[in-house]
C-alpha cells in the first residue's frame, strides 16, 4: 500500500509542475520575447498585471500563452503567481462604482482590450479589480481573462 501512495505521490507531483499554471505581470513593464533569453526578439511589451498562463520552464525563463493563445517568453522575476490578475478580452469594456449595471461608471470609465488588473474580489458574475495606477471599479466577469 505504501508503495503505492509513493507512487501516486509522485505522478501528481510530475503532472503539477509540468500542468499550466497563472502568472501575473508584477513589474512596471516587462518584455515578451521569441525565445528563452534577451537575445530573442521582442514581440510585446506588457504592463503590470498582465496576465499569462505558463506553459513551461527553461531555467529562468517561462514559456507563456496571453489572452490570445499567442506563445512568448519571459524572465520569470517578472512575474508571480501569488495573486490572481485578469485582463480584457473586448475592445471596450464598462468600469462601474459597484457590482452591476444600476451603479455609475468609475473615473476610468472604460478599459480596452489587454488593459490588466489585479483581481481583489469576486461578487456573483462581477469582478473588483485594481489597475497598475491604483484606480479600482467593477467588471462583468464575462469580459476578463482570469489566470
Amino acid at each position: 500500500m505504501s508503495r503505492l501512495i509513493f507512487i501516486l505521490t509522485v505522478i501528481f507531483t510530475l503532472f503539477m509542475s509540468t500542468a499550466a499554471s497563472a502568472l501575473c505581470v508584477n513589474a512596471p513593464e516587462a518584455n515578451l520575447r521569441k525565445g528563452p533569453g534577451t537575445k530573442y526578439a521582442k514581440t510585446w511589451e506588457v504592463f503590470k498585471f498582465m496576465p499569462l498562463k505558463k506553459m513551461q520552464q527553461k531555467g529562468n525563463w517561462y514559456k507563456v500563452k496571453d489572452l490570445d493563445g499567442d506563445v512568448h517568453w519571459i524572465y520569470k522575476k517578472l512575474v508571480t503567481g501569488s495573486f490572481t490578475c485578469a485582463s480584457a478580452k473586448k475592445d471596450s469594456i464598462n468600469i462601474r462604482r459597484g457590482p452591476g449595471t444600476t451603479y455609475k461608471k468609475t473615473a476610468m470609465a472604460r478599459a480596452m482590450k489587454y488593459d490588466a488588473f489585479k483581481i481583489l474580489k469576486t461578487k456573483g458574475k462581477w469582478v473588483h479589480v485594481v489597475d497598475e495606477f491604483g484606480s479600482e471599479g467593477w467588471v462583468y466577469k464575462q469580459l476578463l481573462w482570469i489566470q
